[in-house]
């Protein structure tokens, strides 16, 4: 794997590890929040997580792209996705649902290569079929029982698949002030919703989803997508589809789900699959076409050799400009190579 890949995918990873675990300690919290109101608390915990970061630049969109893509995000990513989630861990244990969760890879793939125009290579493609035969395989014990609840997942993965190829070529907004726009907004909503179907939340119970979403939906967004940005949606979301694995664990940990030989085979399909990944290279000559956009970058990936006076940080994120270039290396889907193959 490149240096300039170990970061990202690392980002991804850790992002991977917070959801996951996010998705065991919701279930704990059901039985006093909610579907609804604990899909708000945890949005509005990411809001609350990412604010201080999501000020310090101005808030600003000019691409009428942009806004179409983060409304979308906001709607179904934070809104529509959590709740069906929610509803799923209503009829089905933790276990289960943590590792239905890794259809959300296939689907983010499947989308990214037929609208996005992410190009795919053959280790990228096998390690989506290994990951997609792990989902197949954790499925098929569940029977018709879990036909329901994973049907819901399904639904809700579908929906995350979208928010991740949106927000990974939203060029106007940082990390962090997408994920601060979506979980002010959407959780906003959902909490609103669920006090007037359900009532008012009990305090300790509300503060508990406040919680798990500052850690598994705000720390855990802006880590992801900082990582989408720069290795593009379908290899960070293959990355984070090791969250299934790490909330299973939790849930195996905390003994809420029982360990099953389909749950160990798919673990090691998806470690597979991720060895694959980190494997493949992809380079050919190509053409930027000038261009001026926001995002976080660093100054020693050969794209970015503007001039800050008194230095740049190694990571930082601003409005800038990129004069026309032709060259060749190796590369990743980020927001610089979305070029045609």
């Amino acid at each position: 794997m490149s240096r300039a890949r170990v970061g990202p995918v690392l980002a991804a990873l850790l992002a991977a590890m917070l959801f996951g675990a996010s998705t065991p300690a919701a279930k704990l919290c059901l039985d006093q929040l909610g579907p609804l109101p604990l899909a708000g608390a945890l949005y509005l915990g990411a809001a609350a997580a990412t604010l201080p970061f999501a000020l310090r630049k101005p808030f600003r969109i000019r691409n009428r792209r942009n806004l179409v893509r983060l409304v979308g995000a906001i709607l179904l990513g934070g809104a529509v996705g959590p709740v069906l989630l929610l509803l799923a861990l209503e009829r089905a244990g933790a276990a289960s649902v943590s590792l239905w969760l890794s259809l959300e890879t296939v689907f983010t793939a499947v989308l990214g290569r037929v609208f996005f125009r992410e190009h795919l290579g053959a280790r990228a493609l096998a390690a989506a079929a290994l990951v997609t035969a792990a989902s197949v395989v954790l499925a098929l014990p569940n029977g018709a029982a879990g036909s329901g609840a994973a049907l819901l997942v399904a639904l809700a993965c579908l929906c995350w698949a979208l928010d991740n190829n949106w927000t990974a070529v939203i060029d106007e907004l940082s990390p962090a002030q997408i994920t601060f726009a979506k979980g002010l907004v959407a959780g906003a909503i959902s909490l609103g919703i669920g006090w007037l179907l359900e009532g008012a939340p009990a305090i300790p119970s509300l503060a508990a989803g406040l919680g798990i979403g500052v850690l598994g939906y705000g720390l855990s967004l802006v880590l992801y997508v900082g990582a989408a940005h720069q290795i593009g949606a379908t290899r960070s979301q293959l990355v984070f589809s090791t969250a299934p694995l790490w909330g299973a664990g939790l849930a195996w940990t905390l003994a809420l789900d029982p360990l099953s030989v389909a749950e160990l085979l798919a673990a090691a399909l998806m470690g597979l699959g991720l060895l694959l990944l980190g494997r493949e290279r992809h380079e050919h000559a190509h053409v930027h076409p000038a261009l001026r956009h926001q995002h976080a970058h660093s100054h020693d990936d050969g794209h970015h050799e503007h001039e800050h006076p008194g230095g740049a940080e190694k990571w930082h994120s601003h409005e800038h400009e990129h004069d026309e270039i032709s060259h060749s290396h190796p590369h990743s889907p980020d927001l610089h190579h979305r070029h045609r193959h």
